[in-house]
Order: C-alpha cells, then sequence, then structure tokens
C-alpha cells in the first residue's frame, strides 16, 4: 500500500477483509489527466469540422445532392440589318497597298451606291483590328450591319471624320449619316480571311 503524509484516522484501522481500508486517501492515477485532455481535443476538432462543412452547406459551396444539369438554349440572334442610306469612308490602317479598294468593292457589292462608298489611306499604318466607327447610339445597329457583311470587325462610337456643319453653307453637313471602316492588320496580307 501507498504511503502518504496525512495522518492516520479511524478509517485506517479497518479490518483488511473489509476491502475499503484507506480508499479515501488514494492516489491519483497520472494518466487520467492526458485521457480527458485527448478526448477533449478529438471532440473540438469534429466540431470544428462540422461547423465549416455545415457553413459550406449553408453557403450553397458544397452541395448534397446532384444539381441537375442546366440545358443550354439556342438564342437565336438577327443579323443586324444593312441600311445602306450611310455613306461609307473606307481607310486603309496598313502598309498593304489595294486593301481599301478591295473593301470598297465588296460594299458597293452588299448594295451601296458606288458614289457614296470613298476610299483613302489612314494615317497610321499599323491599326491593330479592323473597325467600324459611328457617330452615336442610334448609328450602332447600322454599324453593326455593315461589320458584320463585311466579314466581321469591331464597332466603336467616335466622332472620326465624321461631317461636320459648314456655317457658311446653307446646307446641313453635320446630318449626313456616316460609317467609317479603318482596315486593321488583322486584314493584311499572311492574315487569314474571316
Amino acid at each position: 500500500m501507498a504511503r502518504s503524509t496525512f495522518p492516520r484516522d479511524r478509517f485506517d484501522d479497518l479490518p483488511v477483509e473489509a476491502g475499503r481500508v484507506g480508499a479515501h486517501r488514494a492516489e491519483r492515477p497520472r494518466s487520467r489527466g492526458w485521457i480527458i485532455f485527448l478526448w477533449a481535443a478529438l471532440a473540438t476538432v469534429v466540431l470544428i469540422i462540422v461547423g465549416i462543412f455545415g457553413v459550406l452547406v449553408a453557403s450553397g459551396r458544397i452541395s448534397l445532392g446532384s444539381d441537375p444539369s442546366p440545358t443550354p438554349t439556342a438564342v437565336e440572334t438577327a443579323p443586324a440589318a444593312i441600311d445602306t442610306s450611310y455613306s461609307v469612308v473606307v481607310l486603309n490602317g496598313t502598309a498593304d497597298e489595294g486593301l481599301a479598294g478591295n473593301l470598297r468593292d465588296r460594299i458597293v457589292e452588299l448594295g451601296w451606291p458606288g458614289d457614296s462608298v470613298q476610299t483613302g489611306d489612314s494615317d497610321t499604318t499599323d491599326f491593330a483590328t479592323t473597325t467600324v466607327y459611328y457617330r452615336t447610339a442610334d448609328d450602332a445597329e447600322a454599324a453593326r450591319g455593315l461589320a458584320d457583311a463585311i466579314g466581321g470587325a469591331d464597332i466603336a462610337e467616335s466622332d472620326f471624320l465624321q461631317p461636320t456643319d459648314d456655317p457658311d453653307t446653307a446646307d446641313d453637313e453635320s446630318a449626313e449619316k456616316r460609317l467609317v471602316v479603318v482596315i486593321g492588320l488583322d486584314r493584311a496580307a499572311g492574315q487569314p480571311t474571316p
């Protein structure tokens, strides 16, 4: 039996057959504290994992069931209409000769009157992407129609080369509807034709 530093009392003098002599002074087992700590740590980890999982399910980041896959729906977009009431200026923004004339011929074949399609060279020869410029948001649909008709081009709103009113004349030149096409390097020689 282990020795203790406590003074003897009446419980220490019980007969050995009783089996409980000095039980109130028993030493505490040392490993019991670690077992309790390990169970508490395990319970904490399990609760944290369950909490994180619950938050992910509640926020919709994890789905417990199979979500029905959305069926793609085809959206039919009508091609933009070609409006030949606009005059067109075609500028070559590349170093390749003849691109403006070739595109002018194609635009005339699409229905524009020959005298309403003009050609020229741009100030630069390294214009990146073929672009159709229009003046106002009302002209965007006509610009998209021309861009689609010439094989695809970007469109952008700009006052670039748009007619301005000459105060010395009776006519209002700024009322003329005009689209400006600048041919870019994407249509230069060696590039695939759209």
